[in-house]
């Protein structure tokens, strides 16, 4: 069984899903690295009437910089702001009813700090999922873990290394597939066939 180190996102995309599912690798979460800006760790993206859109949580600047140490603001409502743009973009795909008091939830969790933020979010897809996968969490930062490092192998920037099938979306008729959305998008468009297209997406590691 080998150790992959993964780092923790928000609503992670469904590439970082297929490393975390995949039955052969033992999941250890990053939550000591020096927390890096423009990344999943605080942004999803879905499927908006306008093409891909991104739901970014708010970050407090209170100097702190390993990533278990960052703390979410709440000075504006982003949770309502989020759960409207996910209705407005999700309302009519084939799953969305089927799932929204589910998804629901995740936008009532109220959690000072991020990462914990994320893991409970975590917990509540792989309910809907209907799955399971133990992990840990490390408990130092180390530059040349002895793990397989995924710290640095999802780019919210670049196009996703990995190779999955299309699927339809929402408003793919118009505006064509868009790849390695955040795991709402497949699940909304999916239902239960997520997991078995997740099981099959070829990766490149």
């Amino acid at each position: 069984m080998n150790k992959v180190l993964l780092p923790v996102f928000y609503l992670p995309t469904i590439s970082w899903f297929s490393v975390f599912l995949n039955p052969e690798k033992e999941i250890v979460f990053e939550r000591f690295e020096s927390f890096p800006k423009q990344t999943y760790r605080n942004r999803a993206n879905i499927f908006g009437a306008n093409g891909k859109l991104s739901l970014i949580i708010p970050i407090s600047h209170n100097g702190k910089r390993e990533y278990k140490d960052i703390e979410i603001s709440y000075r504006e409502d982003w949770q309502n702001l989020h759960w409207k743009s996910i209705k407005t973009a999700y309302q009519s795909s084939p799953y969305f009813e089927f799932y929204e008091d589910k998804l629901r939830k995740i936008f009532e969790i109220k959690e000072k700090n991020l990462l914990e933020f994320n893991l409970k979010a975590l917990e509540i897809i792989i309910q809907i999922l209907k799955t399971e996968k133990a992990y840990s969490l490390n408990t130092e930062y180390i530059k040349n873990p002895e793990e397989i490092s995924f710290r640095e192998k999802f780019s919210a920037k670049n196009p996703s290394e990995f190779e999955m099938e299309e699927y339809y979306q929402t408003f793919s008729d118009r505006l064509g597939f868009l790849k390695d959305l955040s795991i709402l998008d497949l699940i909304c468009n999916k239902g239960p066939e997520s997991l078995t297209y997740i099981k099959n997406i070829k990766q490149s590691y």
